[in-house]
């Protein structure tokens, strides 16, 4: 008996033994994580528990136990239940315009033009040796009567010192005496584009649209060190609220050119697609360069200015203006020159991206589309915001493959107001996000930073509740246009991805692509709608390099 249970010893030994060389060795990677609900993003739109990343890459996502019988990492994280997303991917923004936009008077939010003047002295008193004071996003909408504002007081205030505060969204802005007599600017200055608002026979320092770039054009440029600081700024302040790629819309070469030193000294980590301003120097340039992508810049596109904005009444209108019967807004080029640079894009392979707020400038801009694309493509130009559109050219995005790239929190920032400018009919066409999705099954979302807040969960909240940061109103505004959760996820991953002709890059957790995460505790996918501005990011990942960590 005794041989007989040494001999079944025996065997079960080899047995075991035998088992252990015939697994497979597991795999070593940098880094797992797993116990979380991974939102993959993927085309089933999977949803996981674990991943691996090894040299800024996604290697495996799966379940738990996938993932530890065939992976060991050099570092491990338990995310105890946290929730993981794709980087969040901002599809419109202007995020050097933004970090510049750190160094100057601060004038969001202003809630009269008392204030505007408070805010302005206190910073002239902090930076004396400034040689002009500059400002930003400034919205006479939120003072009583809703009037432009004059420049009287600046004059009287800074006789010798030009001063230039722009509005909220870029489109308008309001100039002291000095900056107008460095413009060149009198009450008779006409151009095409832009206005300079006149009262009885004087300028009123209010400039709209091309008529500042006669003034912005006279201001020192930025030296290197603090376009850097200001780059630097930008992403930290982005880092923190998820964001890993960024589409800068409306970039000069020097500043392009300022991204790759500094990715180059890895001193930049935001992911950028770049929007090229359409300059001649610009074109003549990057049409000759070609395309250009890698893992952290992609260039292949311009940006084009079709028209204003509404809360200035520069977007071109196909009627009058419901609250200013004269006037009915303006293209900032003439339609045969819009058709010359689409012309020119498509010939040299490049995308068009073209901001578009009134219906005049969607249905113009869409219409030159046509003619040069021509059906169904895979060119994925776009129309920027696509804000106000007739309902005869809906159907125009899907039949060319136009893309509309929206920022949702424009709807609940406009809604006080909008319909003022439209009237009840013609705002029911305006801001029709999930119209707009459901022509060609791709809307890309962006936030347009910093005429709204950086924080996409914003513009995530506003896309799947159409409600201000007040969860006003109760009902939702115009709700038949609000987006599903999933819908809305798509649209800042991978539906932003594929905008930007990087969805095989980024925009999905999945094995090959660059490894960009977002980690919350909460999960906004489920969480009450409510709460969806407020909710944390716990860490933000790129490349498997964690670049902001919620403190402790």
């Amino acid at each position: 008996m005794k041989k007989y249970i040494k001999f079944c010893s025996f065997f079960a030994l080899c047995a075991l033994v035998l088992n252990f060389s015939c697994q497979e060795p597991k795999t070593l990677v940098d880094k797992i994580y797993f116990g979380g609900t991974v939102y993959t993003v993927n085309p089933e739109f999977e949803i996981a528990q674990a991943l691996a990343i090894k040299d800024g890459k996604f290697v495996a996502v799966g379940s738990n136990d996938d993932i530890s019988s065939k992976y060991e990492a050099l570092e491990t994280i338990d995310l105890e239940g946290k929730s993981v997303y794709p980087g969040f991917i901002d599809a419109h923004t202007h995020f050097f315009r933004y970090g510049e936009g750190l160094r100057v008077v601060d004038l969001v939010g202003a809630k009269s033009f008392e204030e505007l003047i408070q805010r302005v002295k206190v910073y002239a008193d902090a930076n004396p040796d400034e040689a002009w004071i500059l400002g930003r996003g400034w919205d006479q909408n939120l003072w009583e009567g809703q009037e432009f504002p004059n420049r009287e007081l600046l004059d009287e205030l800074f006789p010798d010192k030009p001063v230039i505060l722009s509005r909220i969204d870029g489109h308008a802005a309001l100039v002291n005496g000095k900056a107008l007599s460095i413009g060149g600017i009198t009450a008779s200055t006409k151009l095409l584009g832009g206005s300079v608002l006149v009262e009885n026979g004087k300028t009123t320092g209010v400039l709209v649209d091309n008529a500042i770039d006669l003034i912005t054009d006279k201001i020192p440029a930025t030296t290197e060190q603090q376009a850097r600081k200001s780059l630097l700024d930008a992403q930290k302040n982005c880092f923190e609220v998820g964001l890993t790629s960024v589409v800068d819309a409306g970039l000069n070469r020097s500043t392009i050119d300022l991204f790759k030193k500094m990715y180059a000294d890895s001193s930049l980590k935001m992911r950028i697609y770049a929007m090229v301003n359409p300059t001649k120097e610009n074109m003549d340039y990057y049409f000759e360069q070609g395309i250009y992508q890698d893992d952290n810049l992609t260039i292949r596109s311009f940006k084009i200015y079709g028209d204003g904005a509404l809360g200035s009444r520069g977007a071109a209108l196909l009627k009058p203006y419901t609250d200013k019967p004269e006037e009915m807004g303006f293209l900032l080029s003439k339609p045969e020159e819009f058709l010359d640079l689409a012309e020119k894009m498509h010939a040299q392979g490049f995308q068009m991206n073209t901001h578009c707020i009134g219906d005049s400038a969607n249905r113009t801009l869409l219409d030159i589309y046509a003619k040069v694309l021509k059906g169904k493509n895979d060119l994925r130009w776009r129309i920027e915001h696509a804000q106000v559109v007739n309902p005869d050219d809906v159907s125009k995005f899907a039949e060319y493959s136009v893309i509309p790239s929206v920022q949702p929190t424009h709807a609940t920032s406009d809604m006080y107001w909008a319909e003022q400018r439209l009237g009840p009919e013609r705002i029911k066409h305006a801001y029709i996000f999930k119209e707009l999705l459901d022509q060609n099954g791709i809307i890309a979302l962006g936030s347009d930073f910093p005429v709204e807040f950086i924080n996409p969960l914003y513009g995530f909240h506003a896309a799947v509740a159409r409600k201000d940061k007040n969860n006003w109103p109760d009902e939702g505004f115009q709700t038949e246009n609000k987006l599903t959760r999933e819908e809305a996820l798509k649209g800042m991953t991978i539906w932003a991805a594929y905008a930007n002709f990087e969805e095989n890059l980024k925009g999905s957790i999945e094995a090959g692509k660059l490894a960009d995460l977002v980690i919350m505790e909460n999960d906004i996918m489920v969480e009450d709608s409510e709460k969806l501005r407020d909710l944390p990011i716990w860490a933000t990942i790129i490349g498997g390099e964690t670049v902001y960590q919620k403190a402790k």
